[in-house]
């Protein structure tokens, strides 16, 4: 069984398990909360039922997201899984906003509610059982990087925090016959909603396109390292197509000696290595060539990188070359996210060097952080 077919189990066979006792909560809460009047209690039930839901679509999105890629999807179709956590959040939000609106209802058109001993241990039993398969589905969602399955789990811990919210007020009612149902399904209510939102905007965000896994570019960046060629890494791009589903790119520098059989032998081992270790498809490694047959070249890089860094927001000076024959020069300026404005910082950088390099033709290309720079 390859990898991808054992991280296919285990989240089919978590949401099973979200499956059969999310319906099993919902049966026993519609049924308390309808016998005892409890709209916060029925409430709950809906959710369980939503939360039922969501498992079903983390199984149907697991399975269209594990098909392999064809002709019009060449990157495969591992994004669905984002497309159903965000479907389970636009669920979540929905059973927020139908919580409160009931709720309110109830506080306009009060009505008494009648608990009696069983109900109160069944809803105990339900704190318990939300309690154990949250982190349960959270533990299996976190090993496997599904999003979907963690936005589940985290949604049955919060359903436990708010059954025992549920079961302080039936306690309350009983010893001094206020009834906080209402208000208290109304806050259930919005806190469904807050969190149904987190969830959203957390996979909105992945949807958008976040900055590389640090973790993850300093360990491919290492690993390009090892090869005795690469003089440096930089500008590492990946693009995210699914959980544990990456392609990209990256420079590297090397000699300006180095022939193009050897550039080619170079980058195919490069390419090997990185999808072998951490199963990352470079689809492109572009070169900086380093001067090694101009003894000043260096102290000139040196130069150089000493004047941009001067500069306010500059992170890094990459991909120096210089020509004194036809007097050119060329390298890239990073510059940080955190300038107001990125434009005017690189062409103060840029002002600097040609100040001090009169009578070069300077090319230098304003780059970002991408990876792990601060």
């Amino acid at each position: 069984m390859t990898q991808e077919q054992q991280r296919e189990k285990m989240i089919i066979k978590a949401s099973w398990v979200g499956i059969i006792t999310n319906f099993m909560l919902a049966g026993f809460k519609a049924f308390i909360g309808i016998a005892s009047h409890s709209i916060a209690i029925t409430t709950d039930a809906i959710n369980n039922v939503s939360d039922a839901a969501s498992s079903v679509i983390t199984i149907a999105g697991t399975k269209l997201a594990g098909k392999e890629s064809d002709r019009k999807h060449p990157f495969g179709y591992g994004r669905i899984e984002y497309i159903t956590a965000t479907v389970i959040s636009l669920l979540v939000l929905y059973a927020g906003i139908k919580a409160v609106s009931e709720s309110i209802e109830k506080i306009i058109n009060p009505v008494a509610p009648e608990y009696n001993p069983v109900s109160l241990v069944i809803i105990l039993g339900a704190v318990l059982a939300k309690i154990i398969l949250g982190k349960y589905v959270t533990g299996v969602g976190k090993k496997a990087k599904s999003d979907a399955l963690v936005n589940s789990g985290k949604d049955a811990l919060m359903d436990s925090a708010i059954s025992s919210t549920t079961l302080v007020a039936a306690v309350i009612y009983i010893k001094t016959g206020i009834s906080l149902e209402a208000w208290l399904g109304a806050i259930i209510g919005l806190v469904i909603v807050k969190a149904g939102y987190s969830m959203l905007a957390e996979t909105m965000s992945k949807i958008l396109g976040e900055r590389a896994d640090v973790e993850l570019a300093r360990n491919i960046k290492a690993a390009v390292k090892k090869h005795p060629e690469v003089i440096n890494t930089y500008d590492l791009i990946l693009h995210d197509y699914g959980p544990d589903s990456h392609t990209g790119s990256i420079h590297i520098e090397i000699s300006d000696s180095m022939t193009a059989s050897e550039i080619d032998k170079l980058s195919r081992r490069i390419m090997i290595d990185v999808y072998r270790e951490y199963k990352v498809a470079l689809t492109a490694i572009g070169v900086y060539s380093q001067n090694t047959t101009d003894p000043e070249a260096m102290a000139d890089r040196e130069k150089v990188r000493k004047i941009v860094l001067a500069v306010p927001h500059v992170l890094q000076m990459h991909g120096f070359y210089i020509d004194r024959e036809n007097k050119e020069m060329r390298f890239d300026i990073v510059v940080s996210f955190d300038s107001e404005n990125r434009r005017a910082t690189y062409n103060e950088a840029m002002d600097r060097v040609i100040a001090e390099y009169k009578g070069y033709k300077i090319q230098g290309a304003m780059d970002m952080d991408y990876s792990e720079l601060n």
